[in-house]
């Protein structure tokens, strides 16, 4: 089923009526995925309580939130429009709403730009670092889409951009991000990296036919689906290394191992779920396992820190 389609049955199903506001920010919301934000936001909040060694103050609870959502609306709202033309020749991507005109991108383009004025504002809310490196973080945010166009590398760009929740939620509490101290920071930045261009090297082996017709630089259209498989185990392990630096870096005790442990696990029965030759189950490894990692080093991390 289609994306038009499945914003639309939602929308019907509570009341809104095709082409009114309210009914454009459902489809809107629908495009965006706003669902995937389960991937960096745990990692946001890990990020605040290994800075705060607990539980952070409300205050930068509701403002690193509002933060990591708009920052999640800004990009996806970019990438969609950065990619209509490859999005309606690809049968996967073709029925998006920014394709068939259920969205207009003049609707997108307002949407992302209130999207920068909240995360311009929260960033202000939380700490002046924060709205210094704000730039830097919009380089990333906005530039990752275009990335595929001359990398190999966009896999990784995607998984630093994704990464810099946890450098947004540390900033917010400690106030400082490149001091010694703030090593477990950027080991944690450089877990989330490698595990984000992992399970997107997996994500990306659907479009293979599409990315290689268009000269895309993704790595499984260059390389071949059995390579990306291949690297998304290496970045895993990377991730798995980064998270044990981290933790170790951070002092933290045996809740987090046994959170790390766990994870292991479940990347494991990721990768088993999709093998070279058969990339049916490549959803369910992507949103459901993924899901499940992130809350639980979440749930390690906080019981590490309380413990």
């Amino acid at each position: 089923m289609g994306s038009t389609k499945r914003a639309k049955d939602a929308a019907l199903a509570r009341g809104l009526t095709p082409g009114s506001t309210r009914y454009k920010v459902r489809v809107f919301l629908d495009l965006v995925r706003f669902e995937h934000t389960i991937f960096a936001l745990p990692f946001a909040y890990v990020g605040m309580v290994l800075a705060a060694d607990g539980l952070p103050t409300l205050w930068d609870f509701f403002w690193v939130t509002v933060a990591m959502a708009a920052a999640r609306t800004l990009a996806f709202a970019v990438n969609r429009l950065a990619d209509r033309e490859y999005d309606a020749r690809n049968p996967r991507t073709m029925n998006r709403p920014t394709v068939t005109g259920t969205i207009a991108a003049g609707t997108v383009i307002r949407y992302a730009g209130i999207a920068l004025v909240v995360l311009l504002i929260a960033a202000a809310m939380l700490d002046p670092l924060a709205v210094i490196l704000a730039p830097a973080a919009l380089v990333f945010l906005v530039g990752y889409s275009f990335t595929k166009r001359f990398t190999a590398l966009a896999h990784w760009v995607l998984g630093f951009t994704d990464a810099l929740a946890v450098g947004g939620g540390w900033i917010a509490v400690r106030g400082s991000f490149f001091a010694a101290d703030d090593l477990p920071a950027w080991l944690l930045i450089g877990a989330v990296t490698f595990w984000i261009a992992g399970f997107d090297l997996i994500y990306a082996c659907q479009d293979v036919t599409h990315d290689s017709e268009e000269g895309l630089f993704a790595w499984p259209a260059r390389h071949g689906i059995a390579s990306a498989l291949s690297l998304a185990r290496l970045n895993h392990a990377a991730f798995m290394l980064f998270l044990a630096a981290a933790g170790l870096a951070a002092g933290l005790g045996w809740p987090y191992y046994a959170a790390a442990a766990l994870t292991a696990v479940m990347l494991a029965h990721e990768h088993r779920l999709v093998p070279p030759d058969d990339l049916s189950r490549v959803n369910v490894a992507f949103f459901n396992m993924n899901s499940y990692i992130a809350v639980t080093l979440l749930a390690g991390a906080l019981l590490a820190v309380m413990v």
